[in-house]
């Protein structure tokens, strides 16, 4: 596992752009042989979907041969809703990029039957060659998409109950009325993140720190469920130097140490 620190936010974000346009650029996705993207919402990814915007407008890359795969979204909400993640998404980047409608997944949280929507994802994973990349973030309890703490280490897409913790902190996103935030939602689970080729995991702000203490120097945990990516074959966390705070200076020191020995990426 490779954690990379920077110095802020910004630095973190533009490194986890350059690094996903570097390796879309290197795969040379075709139609026939697409790169699979798993991708996040929320606050954490909105600098690296504009740096990623910038790129495509460039023409350093194109996402025609892009496929991808969102994390969650909330059950209940219709795309159109300002607070579905659908809604998110193709506001803050699929509506300024190049990719084709058909090659956007994610999960409908309007649908009849739910377990079976989750059941289709997995499989529409699968069909799509597995995923070659999957980014996200981690929450202040370690939680990965919706998997909070005490999900199965080895959960697939699912149903999910949101914790008392969760709906709290989604409520500034709806008004600050904890009544307006849904209580459940459909969600990849930890495997099925851990299938994917390479994990990245964005990490930033001290609020943070004892999530990315645990994962770094902790024991694999259903309580933490970012510490997961300790038994992944290519997982990197990328964190600012506000979230290393609760690190040993002798960790954080170490793993700098190794990252000003790399070549770019």
């Amino acid at each position: 596992m490779r954690l990379i620190i920077k110095d802020d936010y910004t630095a973190c974000a533009d490194w986890v752009a350059n690094y996903i346009a570097k390796k879309i650029k290197d795969a040379a996705p075709t139609e026939e042989k697409p790169y699979v993207l798993g991708l996040p919402t929320g606050s954490t990814p909105l600098g690296v979907y504009k740096k990623l915007i910038e790129l495509n407008k460039s023409g350093y890359i194109s996402f025609k041969n892009v496929i991808t795969f969102n994390m969650d979204e909330y059950v209940g909400l219709k795309d159109e809703d300002p607070q579905s993640y659908h809604y998110f998404m193709y506001t803050n980047f699929f509506n300024h990029i190049d990719i084709k409608k058909e090659n956007i997944h994610i999960l409908n949280g309007c649908a009849e039957d739910l377990e079976g929507e989750c059941k289709k994802y997995e499989e529409a994973i699968v069909a799509a060659g597995g995923i070659d990349l999957f980014l996200g973030g981690a929450g202040n309890d370690g939680h990965i998409a919706f998997n909070e703490p005490g999900s199965s280490l080895t959960s697939r897409t699912r149903l999910k109950t949101l914790t008392d913790d969760t709906i709290k902190a989604n409520s500034r996103f709806f008004d600050n009325d904890i009544s307006k935030v849904p209580t459940t939602s459909l969600t990849v689970g930890i495997g099925t993140i851990m299938d994917a080729g390479e994990v990245l995991i964005m990490m930033s702000g001290a609020a943070k720190s004892r999530a990315l203490q645990q994962v770094v120097e902790g024991s694999v945990s259903a309580m933490w469920p970012v510490s997961i990516l300790q038994l992944h074959k290519s997982a990197i966390i990328i964190a600012d130097e506000d979230c290393t705070g609760e690190l040993k200076v002798s960790t954080a020191k170490y793993f700098k140490s190794i990252e000003s020995k790399m070549k770019d990426f």
